[in-house]
């Protein structure tokens, strides 16, 4: 039987919740709990948890149960990822971890319309839908992965796109880690604006 997920967002499709060090972007390396949401009609082909993308795979859970879990760790952050969680109404979700004491961040590829209140907004931008004006015009950092030459270029786009207070992050694909990485490095040299992510969570062997 298919989910009928609540437009009010007071039950999700949990993939799964843990915590863990931030691994990439401007809060690497600051312990945070992720909640993962079921998902995606994004399709990026080297997506790391391609088993996101089915959201009938995952239990529809009780947003108040997802904060309740949250409230257990000492770090007062949680990132919302998935999937893509914008495919979700997340505004009763943020308010009660915000209720809590709890910051909020989110990682999307802005395909859908932006919902819940949100301390850090981070845009991960994918070719297979582009971002929304309004996800764009929220964003506090872009991070664009770098599978190929051409996506520099693409990434250029975008960064013309978003507010000018906006952080920018080049970060190789973890699979083309070794042949993207020696070139963004020399495009951020040449093109100093932008910074480099690494998926550090995977060189230190953690969730």
């Amino acid at each position: 039987m298919a989910h009928q997920i609540p437009d009010d967002g007071t039950r999700l499709p949990l993939m799964e919740a843990f915590y863990t060090i931030q691994g990439e972007g401007y809060h690497t390396g600051k312990a945070a709990y992720f909640i993962r949401l079921g998902g995606c009609d994004v399709g990026c082909h080297w997506c790391d948890v391609k088993e996101s993308w089915d959201a009938e795979l995952h239990p529809l859970t009780a947003a108040d149960a997802i904060v309740e879990q949250a409230k257990q760790y000492p770090s007062k952050a949680v990132v919302v990822t998935g999937g893509e969680p914008l495919l979700y109404n997340l505004d009763y979700l943020t308010r009660g971890l915000q209720a809590a004491g709890i910051k909020t961040f989110i990682e999307t590829s802005g395909a859908y319309p932006l919902s819940g209140h949100w301390d850090w907004i981070c845009l991960s931008p994918k070719k297979f839908k582009w971002p929304l004006p309004d996800v764009i015009a929220a964003a506090g950092e872009l991070k664009v992965i770098v599978f190929n030459k051409s996506d520099f270029e693409w990434a250029e786009k975008h960064a013309a796109l978003v507010p000018p207070s906006c952080r920018l992050y080049l970060q190789p694909e973890w699979s083309r880690e070794k042949e993207m990485t020696p070139l963004i490095v020399e495009y951020v040299k040449a093109h100093p604006k932008w910074e480099i992510s690494l998926q550090t969570h995977k060189y230190l062997n953690i969730p």
